[in-house]
């Protein structure tokens, strides 16, 4: 029978109060719940599930007292609600403030009676499993979701017996719901207060000789065939609760063979018992289509019980399938991805419209092939290590680009999966006779197309060497030719607009390179001629001071125009203590509204119409620009006017940079011309030419940001039409559309769910702390695997971290970590602690005594740009932003590439 108990159905679905557990499989989850609906369907499948009964969302929902809405709304910060991209969760709220609400709901459901019909209802049910003891769990709406599994957020009870102890369990359950730790998860997760409910689980306690957890994927490691089986000796409770250490197994799931074991098993679990828990887990992640989170008991008979199963949902996504013509590897499924978009100073995910856009951007044709788990780039590298030189030339540049990186990548090289191909000489034979396979040609025809590319620009580069000034001015000039060709002709119709977004791309990338690439390249092949013109006389990290306040460079020239506004601001007393005294985003209200003080209104304008295309992680479409919200420049002008010593003024820092470099030239100069005086010339060319062309070298990028702002401006356009005729929800949900969903949504398709399922995903990703740089596609983070492999031998000392190199000087100071640089306040001269950097963070260099960044090489932007401002900097430290601490004294030894205490 579907309901064991009649009752007034509030559920939604017809089945009343009581349902039994073995039913509930086809219950909403507004009935049931998360915890419940996962039961049921254990239980309607034949798993061993120990029997029992759901009390529906409709018992609660009768039971609430009628200010409950009123305090849940309130939860809400509904008044906080973002127009342009829609509901805020309440994340707003302040702490305090949220808990002294769900304090309130907590009390009232507390005191709140259960109502006649609801106790009978449970009396009965408890009586029809024949009475004894019994766990009582709760399982709310918004729980043991594929994105939020909120484990342990709201209370169950275990070993309760009589069915007086039941109906109060129940409404301890009950109230629970509104407990300070779940009401926040639920603000972090933007899921609504007004529209959570609790059902309730009561079940047959087991009497357990065992019991624990298991994960049917390294929750550790990401390694999706594994389980990982914690188990103690008794009931689960102090296992799951962390009250004792469990021991600790990993069983290799397809083989049942054991990976890991303690050397005494104090849960007294055999390798038999072991290998049937890994087949249960297994057979429950198949049939709930997902790894799962598995609570068990083993009772003292020997049979197993699962007694609840959550998605596991801190997993990184896998590459969602091997790309198109990548091929298999050696045993038709390892492969090794990098992730390319941490290269590029982003740890955030990138927006579905981002994505495309940067699908578009790429060599479709070359020679790599690319995958967006967590909707962050990767690519495929596989085919790299398992060539000869691929392997050589990836040792070489990663140790540039990101230090972690090129620590973990050996790892990868002793991996039998990804060992070296090797053909034998009659295979080679038959290969040369039959011709290369279509990916080979392609491959070999991208290679040579890319190499003319290249070879094309040589013309220009030597004309930079031998003409500079003409060469900048030319790269310069550019600008007006582009913003011409990214003109749009007015009025313009949604579907005119989405074309001219969708075609500016490629009818302006051959001439941002033609135009801007050559001078800086000419720049740095003048800086390898003067690293081995002074071979024997200099040490290579002395030509570093080189590139110290370049001239020239769009990104320098943009940070010190702001620091300009803000001299300018700091001169107006009315200005300057708004500026002090407002937060940013009540600053940027006024700003759009015309309403900041006079200067302060006509220098940020001045400002955004030379560099208002710029955002923070620039290179996502989908990101706002700064001219859209100056939220984070506002923030930085108020930094800014905090420099009371005039010796920190970024200007006269830079100054100081770019005479230290000068300096530099001559000593280098000096000393190659004591070898011979032909030398010396040559090397004294080589270096002014540095000078002159690399700074030149971010302004290929802000070209090709400039053009993506324009086509963020088109789709914005399109987001306000699409909004107002229904087709989506908010203007900003365009960016979670790719091209061809933005013209089928123009035709009037309604595209709200696919978008609402895609936002739901980004603020999922948006929250993660950890991305993986090598990511195989069972799921491994390579980089935790190595970590997790080392645990037990000695750490590092305890009074230092170490990272990689990547800006000469020391610098002692406090600690200021910077999670996200919009509305972040840095105090001049403190160390600058942060994920990454990308051009959107580089303002806040111009004040901060050293950088120490988690990710990064030497070539890496932050690591760049803090040579050119003459800031201390390291690059690559692991976890820097969770063991280092705002305030903490810290000295950073940019040549040693530590950071101490």
């Amino acid at each position: 029978m579907a309901s064991l108990t009649p009752g007034p159905d509030r559920g939604g679905d017809g089945t009343g109060l009581v349902i039994e557990l073995a039913d509930v499989a086809s219950a909403s989850l507004a009935t049931a719940g998360g915890k419940a609906i996962n039961l049921g369907r254990l239980a309607a499948a034949g798993f061993p599930v120990p029997p029992g009964f759901c009390l529906t969302t409709a018992a609660y929902r009768e039971a609430a007292p009628k200010d409950m809405d009123a305090i849940a709304a309130r939860l809400d910060g509904a008044a906080g609600t973002d127009t342009k991209t829609g509901y805020d969760g309440g994340r707003g709220l302040p702490d305090e403030d949220r808990n002294q609400l769900a304090g309130q709901a907590r009390g009232a459901m507390a005191a709140a009676p259960v109502p006649p019909g609801v106790e009978t209802a449970i009396r009965d049910a408890y009586a029809a499993m024949g009475g004894g003891p019994v766990a009582v769990r709760s399982s709310a709406t918004a729980e043991d979701l594929p994105f939020a599994s909120f484990a342990g957020q709201q209370d169950s009870f275990m070993d309760v017996a009589g069915a007086d102890a039941v109906v109060q369990a129940v409404r301890r359950c009950w109230a629970s719901l509104w407990t300070d730790r779940a009401a926040a998860y639920r603000a972090t997760n933007g899921i609504s207060q007004r529209e959570v409910g609790l059902a309730v689980v009561v079940q047959r306690m087991v009497d357990a000789a065992a019991a624990g957890v298991l994960f049917t994927g390294n929750p550790v490691t990401g390694t999706r065939t594994e389980t990982v089986i914690d188990a103690g000796h008794g009931p689960g409770q102090a296992v799951v609760s962390g009250a004792v250490n469990p021991d600790h197994f990993r069983v290799e799931t397809a083989s049942g063979r054991i990976l890991q074991a303690p050397q005494v098993r104090a849960s007294g679990l055999t390798d038999a018992q072991l290998r049937e828990l890994a087949s249960l887990g297994d057979a429950a992640h198949r049939l709930l289509g997902a790894p799962q989170d598995v609570e068990w008991v083993i009772d003292a008979g020997g049979t197993a019980w699962l007694t609840q199963s959550r998605p596991i949902t801190t997993l990184y996504p896998l590459p969602e399938e091997a790309p198109a013509g990548a091929g298999p590897a050696a045993d038709g499924q390892a492969r090794a991805y990098l992730c390319a978009t941490l290269l590029q100073g982003l740890t955030r995910p990138i927006t579905p419209m981002g994505l495309s856009v940067l699908g578009i951007m790429r060599n479709t044709k070359g020679p790599w092939k690319y995958a967006s788990p967590g909707l962050r780039l990767y690519v495929d590298l596989t085919p790299a290590i398992r060539n000869t030189y691929g392997r050589q030339w990836l040792l070489r540049m990663l140790p540039l680009a990101d230090g972690r990186s090129a620590a973990v990548f050996p790892a990868l090289l002793d991996d039998p999966r990804f060992s070296v191909v090797r053909s034998a000489p009659g295979q080679r034979a038959r290969k040369r006779r039959r011709g290369r396979t279509p990916a080979a040609k392609a491959t070999a025809n991208a290679g040579i197309s890319s190499l003319w590319t290249v070879v094309a620009l040589f013309p220009a580069m030597a004309r930079a060497v031998l003409r500079p000034e003409a060469e900048l001015r030319r790269a310069r000039g550019y600008q007006d030719q582009l913003e011409t060709l990214l003109q749009l002709p007015g009025p313009a119709t949604a579907a005119q607009r989405l074309q001219h977004a969708e075609g500016i791309l490629g009818s302006t990338v051959d001439g941002i390179i033609k135009s801007s690439l050559p001078a800086p390249s000419a720049g740095y092949v003048m800086l390898a001629a003067a690293r081995r013109l002074l071979r024997g006389i200099a040490k290579p990290r002395e030509l570093e001071a080189v590139l110290r306040g370049l001239p020239h460079n769009v990104t320098t020239e943009m940070d010190l125009e702001l620091w300009r506004v803000a001299a300018d601001i700091g001169k107006d007393p009315e200005a300057r203590k708004a500026l002090m005294e407002q937060r940013p985003d009540q600053l940027a209200r006024r700003y759009r509204a015309g309403t900041l003080p006079g200067i302060a209104q006509e220098s940020l304008r001045g400002f955004l119409a030379r560099y208002g295309h710029g955002a923070v992680a620039e290179i996502d479409l989908g990101m706002p620009r700064w001219a859209e919200e100056p939220d984070h420049l506002l923030g930085i002008i108020s930094n800014y006017l905090r420099v009371e010593d005039p010796e920190q003024a970024p200007d006269r820092q830079f100054a100081r940079a770019a005479q230290h470099a000068d300096d530099r030239v001559q000593e280098l100069v000096g000393r190659a011309a004591a070898r011979s005086r032909l030398r010396g010339r040559l090397v004294a060319l080589s270096l002014r030419r540095v000078r002159q062309l690399s700074g030149l070298r971010e302004l290929p990028k802000f070209y090709i940001v400039l053009v993506l702002a324009e086509m963020h401006r088109q789709l914005d356009a399109i987001g306000d039409e699409l909004a107002k005729t229904g087709s989506i929800a908010h203007p900003g949900d365009v960016f979670f559309l790719d091209f061809d969903e933005l013209r089928v949504a123009l035709r009037g398709a309604d595209v709200r769910k696919l978008v609402a399922d895609r936002r739901q995903m980004y603020d999922v990703e948006l929250r993660r702390r950890h991305v993986p740089r090598l990511l195989l596609s069972d799921g491994t983070d390579v980089e935790a695997a190595m970590t997790a492999a080392s645990a037990a031998q000695p750490g590092p000392a305890a009074d230092r971290l170490t990272g990689t190199p990547a800006s000469a000087g020391t610098a002692t100071g406090k600690v200021r970590v910077v999670l996200d640089p919009v509305g972040a306040h840095i105090e001049p001269g403190e160390i600058l602690v942060a994920p990454s950097t990308d051009p959107g963070w580089t303002p806040l260099f111009m004040t901060a005594g050293a950088l120490v960044m988690e990710m990064g090489g030497v070539i890496s932007h932050g690591a760049v740009v803090a040579r050119e401002y003459g800031i201390p900097a390291v690059v690559g430290v692991a976890d820097a932003t969770e063991r280092l601490r705002d305030g903490q004294s810290v000295t950073v030894d940019g040549a040693a590439g530590t950071v101490a205490w």
